[in-house]
């Protein structure tokens, strides 16, 4: 008869409705690649990965944040010009690297939210950066200036989205 919860991820365990599971990450990838297209500037955003982010860091699961990274970055290649793949391996690893650190760090407080979501963005990028430029051989600028601006568009973002999902939690 154990009175305390044996982990963290039992401890903090919050569920949002099923159906949030599934309207988020499709809702995020149709604005993705229906406002990217029609509206370029917007293309700074990345949606599918500030949704990888949130589900990661609350669920704190680093295996099915894996496999829901992988998900949705392959659906977004498949959105995309990119090659299939390029983003799927991208968003497996933030994933992991989210829902691992969501285990192990308070990932409720806002501000933490913040600062991982720029650091995972910034670390997105990177990895997406050295993929296309180094094992698929195309040319792929690094502007030292406009990532860490796009990193912390995507924080910004982020933490607004963040806190709209946090309402739909229901606690048990």
């Amino acid at each position: 008869m154990a009175l305390m919860a044996s982990t963290r991820r039992e401890a903090d365990e919050q569920s949002l409705p099923l159906a949030l599971y599934v309207l988020v990450p499709v809702l995020a990838l149709g604005i993705q690649s229906l406002a990217s297209l029609h509206f370029p500037p917007f293309a700074m955003l990345d949606l599918p990965l500030l949704v990888v982010i949130y589900f990661a860091i609350t669920r704190r699961n680093p295996v099915a944040s894996t496999i829901g990274g992988a998900l949705m970055g392959v659906a977004q290649d498949a959105l995309t010009r990119q090659p299939l793949g390029v983003f799927g391996i991208c968003k497996a690893v933030i994933g992991y690297v989210a829902g691992s650190l969501g285990v192990r760090i308070d990932t409720e407080n806002h501000g933490m939210r913040l600062l991982l979501t720029f650091f995972f963005v910034l670390l997105h990028n990177g990895i997406d950066w050295a993929l296309v430029r180094h094992l698929l051989a195309e040319p792929m600028a690094w502007n030292w200036v406009r990532e860490p601006i796009r990193a912390g568009v995507n924080a910004l973002v982020g933490a607004v989205i963040y806190a709209l999902l946090d309402l739909a939690k229901s606690r048990d």
